[in-house]
């Protein structure tokens, strides 16, 4: 199994650095930073697979609300 790509992780990076809340997500290998390129990608999450969101800090709601609507969106794909 393959994961994101860089383009789809970009985007999903650039989106969680807008926020100054800690963002970060878990799937069935572990959990992952949001704003790391390098935790995104060596997640290896694929299409398909189920990931729990999470965001903490001041404008959590704002950034939660940006996450789900940039993965519903398909990342740029």
């Amino acid at each position: 199994m393959t994961g994101l790509d860089l383009a789809p992780a970009g985007v999903l990076c650039n989106t969680a650095m807008q926020f100054r809340s800690v963002i970060t997500f878990a799937y069935s290998g572990g959990s992952a930073n949001a704003k790391s390129i390098l935790s995104v990608l060596g997640s290896a999450i694929a299409s398909g697979d189920e990931i729990t969101l999470h965001c903490e800090g001041p404008d959590e709601n704002q950034a939660l609300e940006a996450m789900v609507k940039a993965i519903e969106s398909g990342l740029g794909e």
